[in-house]
């Protein structure tokens, strides 16, 4: 059993900064990846970023490359995202995910499907 919790969400303005953090316990959650998802109301749920179990491999999509930064800590159990220059658009509630298969090293997966276990969300609200 994996439990995952998210926090740090928060309403910001426009070319604001935000740190989300995500914390896994329980014995699954060893060797797993990492990741961030968002989702709006009336939208899929889409992938942001995920960091590899080793912390040294880390992968995003295009829409927050350059502006987000996903990262482990030396715990191996908290992953956090920091946020900088946000925009409207990334108003979300962000969903933090641990992989299914537990392979460790430098895997990583974008897919929903590729993670078992999921936190409760955390809203990020960016204002104009």
């Amino acid at each position: 059993q994996v439990q995952v919790v998210e926090s740090g969400g928060a309403s910001v303005q426009t070319g604001g900064s935000l740190r989300l953090s995500c914390t896994a316990t329980g014995r699954a959650a060893s060797r797993t990846a990492t990741a961030w998802f968002r989702q709006v109301p009336g939208k899929e749920r889409e992938f942001v970023a995920v960091v590899s179990w080793s912390g040294d491999s880390t992968y995003y999509t295009t829409d927050v490359e350059g502006r987000f930064t996903i990262s482990r800590d030396s715990t191996k159990n908290t992953v956090h995202l920091q946020m900088y220059l946000l925009k409207p658009e990334d108003t979300a509630v962000y969903y933090c995910a641990v992989d299914r298969y537990g392979y460790g090293g430098n895997y990583l997966f974008t897919h929903d499907s590729d993670f078992g276990s999921w936190g409760q969300g955390t809203q990020v609200t960016v204002s104009s």
